[in-house]
Protein backbone atom coordinates (compact mmCIF):
# COMPACT_ATOMS: atom_id res chain seq x y z
CA UNK A 1 0.00 0.00 0.00
CA UNK A 2 1.38 3.29 -1.16
CA UNK A 3 1.12 6.73 0.68
CA UNK A 4 -2.21 7.71 -1.43
CA UNK A 5 -3.44 4.45 -0.40
CA UNK A 6 -2.99 4.98 2.84
CA UNK A 7 -4.43 8.12 3.85
CA UNK A 8 -7.88 7.42 3.03
CA UNK A 9 -7.82 4.12 4.84
CA UNK A 10 -6.70 6.32 8.14
CA UNK A 11 -9.34 8.65 7.68
CA UNK A 12 -11.94 5.79 6.98
CA UNK A 13 -11.01 4.15 10.31
CA UNK A 14 -10.15 7.33 12.57
CA UNK A 15 -11.95 6.67 15.73
CA UNK A 16 -13.29 10.68 15.99
CA UNK A 17 -15.31 12.16 13.64
CA UNK A 18 -13.66 14.41 10.54
CA UNK A 19 -15.30 16.92 8.89
CA UNK A 20 -12.85 19.05 5.83
CA UNK A 21 -14.34 22.37 5.30
CA UNK A 22 -12.89 24.75 2.07
CA UNK A 23 -11.56 28.02 2.24
CA UNK A 24 -15.22 28.82 1.57
CA UNK A 25 -16.68 26.74 4.61
CA UNK A 26 -18.13 24.54 2.38
CA UNK A 27 -18.00 20.63 3.60
CA UNK A 28 -15.74 18.74 1.14
CA UNK A 29 -15.38 15.47 3.37
CA UNK A 30 -16.99 13.68 6.20
CA UNK A 31 -15.54 10.34 7.67
CA UNK A 32 -17.76 7.29 8.76
CA UNK A 33 -17.41 8.25 12.65
CA UNK A 34 -18.49 11.63 11.51
CA UNK A 35 -21.86 10.14 10.44
CA UNK A 36 -22.21 7.78 12.49
CA UNK A 37 -22.24 10.98 15.64
CA UNK A 38 -24.47 12.88 13.19
CA UNK A 39 -27.05 10.71 12.59
CA UNK A 40 -26.56 11.52 8.69
CA UNK A 41 -24.92 10.25 5.99
CA UNK A 42 -21.99 11.77 3.53
CA UNK A 43 -25.16 12.60 1.33
CA UNK A 44 -27.19 14.77 3.46
CA UNK A 45 -24.00 16.83 4.23
CA UNK A 46 -21.42 16.84 1.16
CA UNK A 47 -21.78 19.48 -1.16
CA UNK A 48 -24.60 21.41 0.57
CA UNK A 49 -25.34 25.16 1.10
CA UNK A 50 -24.22 26.33 4.45
CA UNK A 51 -27.42 27.63 5.09
CA UNK A 52 -28.86 23.91 4.43
CA UNK A 53 -26.45 22.78 6.65
CA UNK A 54 -27.79 25.43 9.38
CA UNK A 55 -30.91 24.50 9.40
CA UNK A 56 -30.02 20.41 10.38
CA UNK A 57 -30.93 20.43 13.76
CA UNK A 58 -28.51 17.80 14.44
CA UNK A 59 -25.55 19.99 12.97
CA UNK A 60 -26.66 23.36 14.20
CA UNK A 61 -25.08 23.43 17.87
CA UNK A 62 -21.84 22.63 15.61
CA UNK A 63 -22.51 25.52 13.70
CA UNK A 64 -23.53 27.85 16.61
CA UNK A 65 -19.92 26.51 18.19
CA UNK A 66 -17.70 27.06 15.24
CA UNK A 67 -19.37 30.09 13.92
CA UNK A 68 -20.21 28.72 10.19
CA UNK A 69 -21.21 31.60 8.10
CA UNK A 70 -20.83 31.74 3.92
CA UNK A 71 -17.25 34.03 3.61
CA UNK A 72 -16.74 34.06 7.31
CA UNK A 73 -13.73 32.09 8.75
CA UNK A 74 -14.14 29.45 11.31
CA UNK A 75 -13.66 29.77 15.03
CA UNK A 76 -10.58 28.36 16.30
CA UNK A 77 -11.67 25.70 18.83
CA UNK A 78 -10.11 23.52 21.41
CA UNK A 79 -12.14 21.08 23.04
CA UNK A 80 -15.78 23.23 22.92
CA UNK A 81 -18.41 21.05 24.41
CA UNK A 82 -21.93 20.86 21.92
CA UNK A 83 -24.74 17.98 23.03
CA UNK A 84 -26.20 17.11 19.50
CA UNK A 85 -28.74 14.43 20.66
CA UNK A 86 -30.06 14.02 24.16
CA UNK A 87 -27.46 11.47 25.44
CA UNK A 88 -24.78 12.52 22.77
CA UNK A 89 -22.16 14.95 23.96
CA UNK A 90 -19.16 15.71 21.77
CA UNK A 91 -15.80 17.79 22.34
CA UNK A 92 -14.92 19.37 19.11
CA UNK A 93 -11.33 20.50 17.89
CA UNK A 94 -10.74 22.80 14.83
CA UNK A 95 -7.22 23.10 13.17
CA UNK A 96 -6.07 25.38 9.82
CA UNK A 97 -5.29 23.42 6.59
CA UNK A 98 -2.55 25.48 5.17
CA UNK A 99 -0.12 24.98 2.43
CA UNK A 100 2.98 27.37 0.70
CA UNK A 101 -0.45 29.00 -0.60
CA UNK A 102 -2.05 29.82 2.52
CA UNK A 103 -4.75 28.48 3.80
CA UNK A 104 -7.11 25.33 1.86
CA UNK A 105 -9.41 24.95 4.41
CA UNK A 106 -10.60 23.83 8.15
CA UNK A 107 -10.13 20.21 9.72
CA UNK A 108 -12.87 19.83 12.48
CA UNK A 109 -12.48 16.81 14.86
CA UNK A 110 -15.45 15.50 16.63
CA UNK A 111 -14.52 13.21 19.43
CA UNK A 112 -17.20 11.44 21.87
CA UNK A 113 -17.09 12.79 25.43
CA UNK A 114 -20.68 10.76 26.61
CA UNK A 115 -19.29 8.65 29.27
CA UNK A 116 -17.12 10.98 30.62
CA UNK A 117 -19.46 13.34 31.06
CA UNK A 118 -21.80 11.03 33.25
CA UNK A 119 -19.42 9.83 35.38
CA UNK A 120 -18.84 13.73 35.65
CA UNK A 121 -22.19 14.72 36.54
CA UNK A 122 -22.57 11.53 38.68
CA UNK A 123 -19.50 12.51 40.78
CA UNK A 124 -20.93 15.82 40.71
CA UNK A 125 -24.12 14.92 42.60
CA UNK A 126 -22.58 12.16 45.15
CA UNK A 127 -20.36 15.11 46.35
CA UNK A 128 -23.11 17.46 46.81
CA UNK A 129 -25.49 14.98 47.98
CA UNK A 130 -22.37 14.12 50.55
CA UNK A 131 -21.77 17.66 51.35
CA UNK A 132 -25.32 18.34 52.12
CA UNK A 133 -25.31 15.62 54.53
CA UNK A 134 -21.87 16.50 56.20
CA UNK A 135 -23.07 20.30 56.60
CA UNK A 136 -26.02 19.94 58.77
CA UNK A 137 -24.08 17.73 61.85
CA UNK A 138 -21.11 19.84 61.26
CA UNK A 139 -22.35 23.19 62.10
CA UNK A 140 -24.60 21.30 65.62
CA UNK A 141 -20.76 20.22 66.73
CA UNK A 142 -19.80 24.21 65.43
CA UNK A 143 -22.64 26.01 67.95
CA UNK A 144 -22.32 23.20 70.86
CA UNK A 145 -18.58 23.74 71.01
CA UNK A 146 -19.29 27.76 70.75
CA UNK A 147 -21.42 27.44 73.67
CA UNK A 148 -18.84 25.65 75.91
CA UNK A 149 -16.40 28.16 74.90
CA UNK A 150 -18.88 31.37 75.43
CA UNK A 151 -19.27 29.74 79.12
CA UNK A 152 -23.62 29.08 78.43
CA UNK A 153 -23.30 25.34 79.58
CA UNK A 154 -20.86 26.23 82.75
CA UNK A 155 -17.69 27.21 83.80
CA UNK A 156 -14.66 25.33 82.44
CA UNK A 157 -10.96 24.90 83.61
CA UNK A 158 -7.99 26.88 81.12
CA UNK A 159 -7.34 23.39 79.98
CA UNK A 160 -10.93 22.29 79.05
CA UNK A 161 -10.88 25.88 77.00
CA UNK A 162 -7.28 24.93 75.06
CA UNK A 163 -8.74 21.31 73.68
CA UNK A 164 -12.32 23.08 73.04
CA UNK A 165 -10.92 25.35 70.99
CA UNK A 166 -8.52 23.07 69.09
CA UNK A 167 -11.80 20.93 67.95
CA UNK A 168 -13.65 24.22 67.68
CA UNK A 169 -11.06 25.09 64.79
CA UNK A 170 -10.59 21.85 62.93
CA UNK A 171 -14.67 21.43 62.81
CA UNK A 172 -14.23 25.07 61.30
CA UNK A 173 -11.72 23.88 58.93
CA UNK A 174 -13.79 20.73 58.02
CA UNK A 175 -17.27 23.27 57.25
CA UNK A 176 -14.66 25.04 54.93
CA UNK A 177 -14.12 22.38 52.98
CA UNK A 178 -17.87 20.92 52.69
CA UNK A 179 -18.60 24.60 51.82
CA UNK A 180 -16.05 24.31 49.40
CA UNK A 181 -16.85 21.36 47.52
CA UNK A 182 -20.72 22.55 47.66
CA UNK A 183 -19.57 25.67 45.56
CA UNK A 184 -17.68 23.41 43.49
CA UNK A 185 -20.61 21.41 42.53
CA UNK A 186 -23.16 24.13 41.78
CA UNK A 187 -20.19 25.92 39.35
CA UNK A 188 -19.88 22.25 37.40
CA UNK A 189 -24.28 22.47 37.56
CA UNK A 190 -24.16 25.80 36.21
CA UNK A 191 -26.48 27.07 39.05
CA UNK A 192 -23.67 29.07 40.93
CA UNK A 193 -23.89 32.88 39.79
CA UNK A 194 -27.38 34.05 39.80
CA UNK A 195 -28.35 37.00 42.46
CA UNK A 196 -26.33 39.92 39.74
CA UNK A 197 -27.12 42.91 40.47
CA UNK A 198 -25.69 47.03 40.54
CA UNK A 199 -22.68 46.81 43.77
CA UNK A 200 -19.88 49.06 44.94
CA UNK A 201 -16.64 47.12 44.99
CA UNK A 202 -15.08 49.64 47.74
CA UNK A 203 -17.42 48.51 50.46
CA UNK A 204 -17.36 45.10 50.08
CA UNK A 205 -13.49 44.49 49.76
CA UNK A 206 -13.18 46.62 53.21
CA UNK A 207 -15.42 44.39 54.80
CA UNK A 208 -13.76 41.19 53.69
CA UNK A 209 -10.59 42.89 54.90
CA UNK A 210 -12.06 43.32 58.49
CA UNK A 211 -13.06 39.69 58.58
CA UNK A 212 -9.51 38.73 58.58
CA UNK A 213 -8.60 41.45 61.59
CA UNK A 214 -7.36 38.55 63.87
CA UNK A 215 -5.37 36.64 61.70
CA UNK A 216 -3.38 39.88 60.31
CA UNK A 217 -3.15 40.70 63.80
CA UNK A 218 -2.24 36.97 65.05
CA UNK A 219 0.96 37.10 61.58
CA UNK A 220 1.81 40.36 62.42
CA UNK A 221 1.31 41.49 58.81
CA UNK A 222 0.91 44.98 57.58
CA UNK A 223 -2.07 45.20 55.20
CA UNK A 224 -2.19 48.42 52.64
CA UNK A 225 -5.30 49.42 50.84
CA UNK A 226 -4.90 51.36 48.16
CA UNK A 227 -7.90 53.19 45.97
CA UNK A 228 -8.44 55.54 43.46
CA UNK A 229 -9.52 58.73 45.27
CA UNK A 230 -12.43 59.67 42.67
CA UNK A 231 -15.72 57.24 43.87
CA UNK A 232 -15.82 53.94 42.13
CA UNK A 233 -19.27 53.03 39.90
CA UNK A 234 -21.11 50.31 40.91
CA UNK A 235 -20.86 47.80 38.94
CA UNK A 236 -23.03 44.67 37.56
CA UNK A 237 -22.59 41.55 39.96
CA UNK A 238 -23.52 38.75 42.58
CA UNK A 239 -21.96 40.45 45.30
CA UNK A 240 -21.80 37.55 47.73
CA UNK A 241 -20.18 35.73 45.26
CA UNK A 242 -17.47 38.55 44.52
CA UNK A 243 -16.61 39.15 47.86
CA UNK A 244 -16.09 35.13 48.16
CA UNK A 245 -13.30 36.03 45.04
CA UNK A 246 -11.67 38.29 46.79
CA UNK A 247 -11.78 37.09 49.96
CA UNK A 248 -10.09 33.58 48.48
CA UNK A 249 -7.20 35.72 46.85
CA UNK A 250 -6.55 37.50 50.59
CA UNK A 251 -6.75 34.71 52.15
CA UNK A 252 -4.09 32.96 50.08
CA UNK A 253 -2.30 36.01 50.77
CA UNK A 254 -2.32 36.02 54.30
CA UNK A 255 -1.96 31.92 54.72
CA UNK A 256 1.06 31.44 52.62
CA UNK A 257 2.74 34.77 53.53
CA UNK A 258 5.75 35.08 56.40
CA UNK A 259 5.56 36.24 60.05
CA UNK A 260 5.32 40.29 59.62
CA UNK A 261 4.52 40.29 56.05
CA UNK A 262 2.93 42.53 53.68
CA UNK A 263 0.01 42.40 51.81
CA UNK A 264 -1.33 45.72 49.24
CA UNK A 265 -4.84 45.35 48.03
CA UNK A 266 -5.15 47.90 45.30
CA UNK A 267 -8.50 49.06 43.16
CA UNK A 268 -7.98 50.44 39.49
CA UNK A 269 -10.67 52.05 37.39
CA UNK A 270 -9.98 53.37 33.46
CA UNK A 271 -13.88 53.50 32.32
CA UNK A 272 -14.26 49.99 31.00
CA UNK A 273 -13.65 47.81 33.75
CA UNK A 274 -12.64 47.29 37.33
CA UNK A 275 -9.36 45.85 38.52
CA UNK A 276 -9.02 44.21 42.11
CA UNK A 277 -5.65 43.41 42.84
CA UNK A 278 -4.07 41.22 45.74
CA UNK A 279 0.04 41.25 46.18
CA UNK A 280 2.10 39.49 48.81
CA UNK A 281 5.45 39.21 50.10
CA UNK A 282 4.86 35.43 50.69
CA UNK A 283 6.55 32.00 49.26
CA UNK A 284 5.04 32.81 46.12
CA UNK A 285 4.28 29.75 43.57
CA UNK A 286 7.14 27.47 41.77
CA UNK A 287 7.59 28.18 37.91
CA UNK A 288 6.80 24.74 37.03
CA UNK A 289 3.69 24.66 38.81
CA UNK A 290 2.14 27.71 37.89
CA UNK A 291 0.09 26.65 35.11
CA UNK A 292 -1.79 24.43 37.17
CA UNK A 293 -3.00 27.01 39.84
CA UNK A 294 -6.55 28.06 38.35
CA UNK A 295 -6.87 24.17 38.66
CA UNK A 296 -9.42 22.06 41.12
CA UNK A 297 -7.18 20.65 44.46
CA UNK A 298 -3.98 22.11 43.38
CA UNK A 299 -1.68 22.98 46.26
CA UNK A 300 1.73 24.05 45.17
CA UNK A 301 4.67 21.56 46.40
CA UNK A 302 6.16 24.52 48.94
CA UNK A 303 2.57 24.84 50.34
CA UNK A 304 2.65 21.42 51.18
CA UNK A 305 6.12 21.09 52.68
CA UNK A 306 5.26 24.13 55.08
CA UNK A 307 2.10 22.12 55.98
CA UNK A 308 -0.13 25.05 56.10
CA UNK A 309 -4.16 23.93 55.56
CA UNK A 310 -6.00 24.49 52.50
CA UNK A 311 -8.81 22.71 50.26
CA UNK A 312 -7.11 23.58 47.28
CA UNK A 313 -10.46 24.96 45.66
CA UNK A 314 -10.03 28.61 46.46
CA UNK A 315 -8.83 29.56 43.45
CA UNK A 316 -10.81 27.10 41.07
CA UNK A 317 -13.78 29.08 42.42
CA UNK A 318 -12.79 32.49 41.91
CA UNK A 319 -12.34 31.95 38.61
CA UNK A 320 -15.13 30.63 37.88
CA UNK A 321 -17.25 33.64 39.74
CA UNK A 322 -14.76 35.69 37.98
CA UNK A 323 -15.26 34.42 34.23
CA UNK A 324 -19.18 34.49 34.83
CA UNK A 325 -19.46 38.01 34.96
CA UNK A 326 -17.52 38.06 31.92
CA UNK A 327 -14.41 39.55 33.78
CA UNK A 328 -10.52 38.19 33.47
CA UNK A 329 -8.31 36.44 36.66
CA UNK A 330 -4.61 36.07 36.18
CA UNK A 331 -2.17 36.11 38.31
CA UNK A 332 2.08 36.95 38.83
CA UNK A 333 4.83 35.44 40.99
CA UNK A 334 7.99 34.20 41.80
CA UNK A 335 8.61 31.31 44.39
CA UNK A 336 10.39 33.03 47.65
CA UNK A 337 9.49 36.29 46.54
CA UNK A 338 5.30 36.83 46.57
CA UNK A 339 2.38 36.91 44.47
CA UNK A 340 0.12 39.08 42.92
CA UNK A 341 -3.22 38.10 41.81
CA UNK A 342 -5.63 40.08 40.02
CA UNK A 343 -9.28 40.24 38.35
CA UNK A 344 -11.34 42.61 36.56
CA UNK A 345 -15.30 43.02 35.96
CA UNK A 346 -16.40 44.61 32.95
CA UNK A 347 -18.39 47.79 32.93
CA UNK A 348 -21.43 47.48 31.49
Amino acid sequence: MDKQEILPVIIANFPDGILVFDEKNNLLLVNPKAEALLGLSTGDLTNKPISELKNLSVFEPLAELIGLEAGSKIKDVFRGKIKTKENLTLEVTTASLNNDGGKKGTLVVLHEVTREKMIERMKTEFVSLSAHQLRTPLSAIKWTLRMLLDGDLGRITKEQKSFIEKIYRSNERMIFLINDLLNVSRIEEGTYVYKVALGDIEPMVESAIGLYKEEIKRKKIKVEFKKPKERLPQVRMDTEKIELAFQNFLDNAIRYNHIGGKVIVSLKYDKKEIEVAVKDTGIGIPKDQQDRVFSRFFRAANVMREGTDGTGLGLFITKNIIEAHGGKVWFESEENKGSTFYFSLPME
